[in-house]
C-alpha cells in the first residue's frame, strides 16, 4: 500500500503538540496486524489545553459571532479542500480501517457534501418570531451554545467525523474532536484542511487517545457544554453518567441490530440486493446494518439459498485491490470478537449457510467470509446481540403481527428495512416498528435533511439538517412589548 504518515501528533490552537505525558500508542494495519503508525495519546492535560483553546475561540475569537454567511464561506472551502485530497484520503481510510478501496473513495465525496451541506442549512435557517396581535414580538434567536466535544468512531472515521464538524463549526461552536484509537490516520488530515479554508485558531482542536483516557476528560471537562458521540451503546451509558454532574446536552448515535422484512409480494431480486448489500458492505461495521433479515415463510427457502449463494460470491481481498467487496476488519480485538459470535451462533444451534471462516487465500490480517446464518430464533444471542461485523441471522415468519413482534423483539431501535409492494401494510408497519428510521423498498440512501437517530438502547437525540443545528445551539427567545402591556401595580 502507499505510504502514510508515521507519526500523528494533537493539533491545539493551530500547532502540532505530543502529550504533555510524552504517552503514545501504536496504530495497526488491519490487513497484515503489522504496526504502522505511531499516535501521541491524549490525557486530561492534553484535553484541558485543547477545551482552553476553544474555550478562548468562543469568548475572544470571531467564529461565533462571524455573519452566517461567512462561516457557510468557510465551510465551503473547507469542503474544496477535502476534495482536492480524495484519493489521499481514501488510500488513509482503507490503509487505516481495511474498507475496500472502492468505498472508501465514496466516503471522503460524503465528507465534503457534509460540509456544503451544512454550509446551505445555516444560510437558509430561519428563526422562530411569534407576533401577539399588535402588542407583542416575540423572537428567537440561535446562539451556539460553547465548545463541542465530538467523540468518533473507527468505522468510516473521516466521513463520520465531518458529519459532526460540519454542524458543529456551522453554528458558531468550536471544537475539540478525540477520534477513534483504532483509525486515527485520516483525521491527521483535518489541520492542514481547516488551515488552507481559513478556519480561526482555535476553532479546531484535535486530542488522539484512548476512549476511557481523552474521551473521559473530555466528556468531564466543564467548559464542554455538548458532547455529540457516535459508538457503542455500553460507552453511551457509561458517557450519559459521567455527563451529569454538569447537565450536559448529549446527542449519541449507538448501537443497532436492524430488521430487514421480506413479505412474499415485494420483487424478491431487488430485496436480496438490499439485505447482501445491506449487512456486508462497509465490512459489516456499520451501526444501521441490515443484520437480522426476517422473510416470511412462503418464500424462505429459496430466499436463504439465494442469500447464502450471493454470501459465497462476496469476494473477501486485501483492502486496496479494486475487485474487493469486503475487507479486513479493524482490529484483531474486534475481529476476534466478531469470531465469538460467529462460534456462539454454531453453539446455539443456528444453522451456518455461508461463511463462518477466514478465507482460505488470506492467512494473515482481520478477513472473515461474508457469513449467513439461517432458522435464527430469537432467543439465541446471535439475533439480539450486535455483531458489527460481515454476519447476517436470518429468521422466518408467517404473518405481519409476527414480523412485527420479530422486528421489536431486540434493546435497540436505529434503523429497519420493509420490502413490500402492499401499500396499506407499509403504512401499519411504518407507525408500528421501533425505530428512528425505516427504509421501504430501499437500502440505506441518507438524506442530509432528515433526522438521524434511534430509539430505545439506540440512541439519544436526532441530528441531520436543522436537527444538527439544534444540538450546537440555544434558543434564546426575546419578548418586547409594542404597546403598554398591564403591569399589576403590587405595594402602590
Amino acid at each position: 500500500m502507499s505510504t502514510a504518515p508515521s507519526k500523528i501528533e494533537h493539533y491545539i490552537d493551530g500547532a502540532y503538540v505530543p502529550s504533555v505525558s510524552g504517552a503514545t500508542f501504536t496504530s495497526l494495519e488491519p490487513a497484515t496486524n503489522e504496526p504502522y503508525l505511531t499516535v501521541a495519546a491524549g490525557g486530561a492535560e492534553d484535553v484541558a489545553a485543547a477545551v482552553a483553546a476553544a474555550r478562548r475561540a468562543f469568548t475572544e475569537g470571531p467564529w461565533p459571532k462571524m455573519p452566517a454567511q461567512q462561516r457557510a464561506a468557510i465551510l465551503r472551502k473547507i469542503a474544496d479542500a477535502i476534495e482536492k485530497r480524495d484519493d489521499q484520503i481514501a488510500t488513509l481510510e482503507c490503509r487505516d480501517t481495511g474498507l475496500p478501496i472502492t468505498q472508501a473513495r465514496g466516503q471522503a465525496h460524503r465528507a465534503a457534501h457534509n460540509f456544503r451541506f451544512f454550509a446551505d442549512v445555516i444560510t437558509t435557517l430561519g428563526e422562530d418570531v411569534y407576533r401577539v396581535a399588535s402588542s407583542q414580538l416575540n423572537y428567537v434567536l440561535r446562539k451556539p451554545v460553547g465548545v463541542a466535544g465530538l467523540i468518533t468512531p473507527w468505522n468510516t472515521p473521516f466521513m463520520l467525523e465531518t458529519w459532526k464538524l460540519a454542524p458543529a463549526l456551522a453554528a458558531g461552536c468550536p471544537v475539540v474532536l478525540k477520534p477513534a484509537e483504532w483509525s486515527p490516520a485520516s483525521a491527521g488530515l483535518l489541520p492542514q484542511i481547516m488551515e488552507e479554508a481559513g478556519l480561526p485558531t482555535g476553532v479546531f482542536n484535535i486530542v488522539h487517545g484512548i476512549g476511557e483516557e481523552a474521551g473521559a476528560a473530555l466528556v468531564a471537562h466543564p467548559d464542554v457544554p455538548v458532547i455529540s458521540f457516535t459508538g457503542e451503546t455500553t460507552t453511551g451509558q457509561i458517557i450519559m453518567r459521567n455527563a451529569a454532574d454538569h447537565l450536559k446536552t448529549l446527542s449519541m448515535e449507538l448501537g443497532g441490530k436492524s430488521p430487514l422484512l421480506v413479505f412474499d409480494d415485494a420483487d424478491l431480486d431487488r430485496a436480496l440486493d438490499a439485505a447482501v448489500f445491506g449487512v456486508f458492505s462497509l465490512n459489516g461495521e456499520r451501526c444501521t446494518a441490515s443484520s437480522r433479515v426476517l422473510v416470511q415463510d412462503t418464500i424462505y427457502d429459496e430466499f436463504v439459498r439465494r442469500l447464502a449463494e450471493r454470501a459465497s460470491r462476496v469476494r473477501v481481498g486485501a483492502p486496496d485491490a479494486p475487485d474487493t467487496e469486503l475487507g479486513a476488519l479493524v482490529h484483531p480485538e474486534h475481529y476476534a470478537r466478531v469470531m465469538e459470535y460467529v462460534q456462539i451462533g454454531v453453539d446455539e444451534g443456528a444453522r451456518l449457510v455461508a461463511g463462518g471462516s477466514r478465507p482460505e487465500h488470506l492467512p494473515a490480517g482481520n478477513f472473515l467470509s461474508a457469513t449467513v446464518f439461517a432458522d435464527v430464533t430469537p432467543k439465541m444471542r446471535i439475533f439480539q446481540e450486535e455483531i458489527f461485523g460481515p454476519v447476517v441471522c436470518v429468521t422466518p415468519f408467517s404473518t405481519e403481527e409476527e414480523a412485527l413482534e420479530l422486528a421489536n423483539n431486540t434493546r435497540y431501535g436505529l434503523a429497519a428495512y420493509l420490502w413490500t409492494n402492499d401499500l396499506r401494510r407499509t403504512h401499519r408497519l411504518a407507525q408500528a416498528i421501533e425505530s428512528g428510521m425505516l427504509w421501504v423498498n430501499s437500502q440505506n440512501v441518507r438524506d442530509l435533511r432528515t433526522p438521524f437517530g434511534g430509539v430505545k438502547a439506540s440512541g439519544l437525540g436526532r441530528e441531520g439538517g436543522k436537527h444538527s443545528i439544534d444540538v450546537y445551539t440555544e434558543s434564546h427567545i426575546v419578548h418586547l412589548a409594542t404597546e403598554d402591556l398591564p403591569v399589576p401595580r403590587f405595594g402602590a
